[in-house]
């Protein structure tokens, strides 16, 4: 089990969830939200990486507020200060990269839905990002410049997905690969959005989710360990 931390934001500090790898230490890791906030399934997802041997950080990016109402979650997506996101998660890449619990070079980071978007907004800002997995990202207000990418993206999909379907993952893909970026996309049959999400019964799905887990392992190893 994790525990809830406070680590250095400049001019106030910021708060999140750290789980420490198993082994005492392991690959760094930054897991970011869905717009619930950040709930029990996010802290179990750091945890399941903490087993996994990877120390795994989730920075509070709604300062304590959390819901299980879509309109409210909707709203606290919509008003994110995009830029105090952004220094957020680059300071939660630096308290994470010099924790002792951190034995890797650079450090990875994975989302699910406003947290894969922003996943992937934080990798192309920070070079120390060395991987990136993003689950059915997406937030309208959100823009990555992917020309200053440099790690491998691995995406996670939904086929029904009313948000991050497939038009949005084929505009993604054309645009990484016209760029040159290297990146591995895989849209998983009959899920729905958030199917990873075991706390949301309604569209879980347990044989998807475990695919995709041992996917996104695979991934994060092969980008960042040793």
């Amino acid at each position: 089990m994790g525990e809830l931390i406070s680590f250095d934001g400049g001019e106030k500090n910021y708060e999140g969830y750290l789980a420490t790898a198993s082994g005492g230490s392991g690959i760094g890791l930054i897991v970011l939200q869905e717009y619930w906030g950040l709930v029990d399934h996010i802290k179990d997802v750091c945890d399941r990486f903490a087993a996994e041997g990877f120390t795994a950080l989730a920075p509070d990016l709604f300062f304590g507020e959390r819901t299980t109402e879509p309109t409210r979650a909707g709203e606290m997506m919509m008003a994110l200060n995009i830029s105090e996101t952004e220094q957020i998660l680059a300071r939660a890449v630096e308290a994470l990269r010099i924790l002792p619990s951190v034995n890797s070079e650079k450090v990875g980071i994975i989302g699910f839905c406003m947290g894969g978007q922003l996943a992937m907004f934080a990798a192309c800002h920070n070079p120390t990002i060395g991987a990136c997995v993003n689950f059915y990202g997406i937030h309208p207000h959100v823009h990555p410049s992917f020309r200053q990418l440099e790690c491998p993206i691995l995406g996670v999909f939904a086929e029904t997905d009313p948000y991050a379907g497939p038009e949005v993952v084929k505009a993604l893909d054309e645009e990484l690969t016209l760029l040159g970026k290297t990146h591995d996309f895989e849209t998983f049959p009959g899920t729905q959005h958030a199917f990873f999400n075991d706390a949301r019964p309604e569209v879980f799905n347990a044989d998807a989710s475990s695919k995709a887990w041992n996917k996104t392992l695979t991934f994060l190893r092969q980008n960042l360990a040793g």
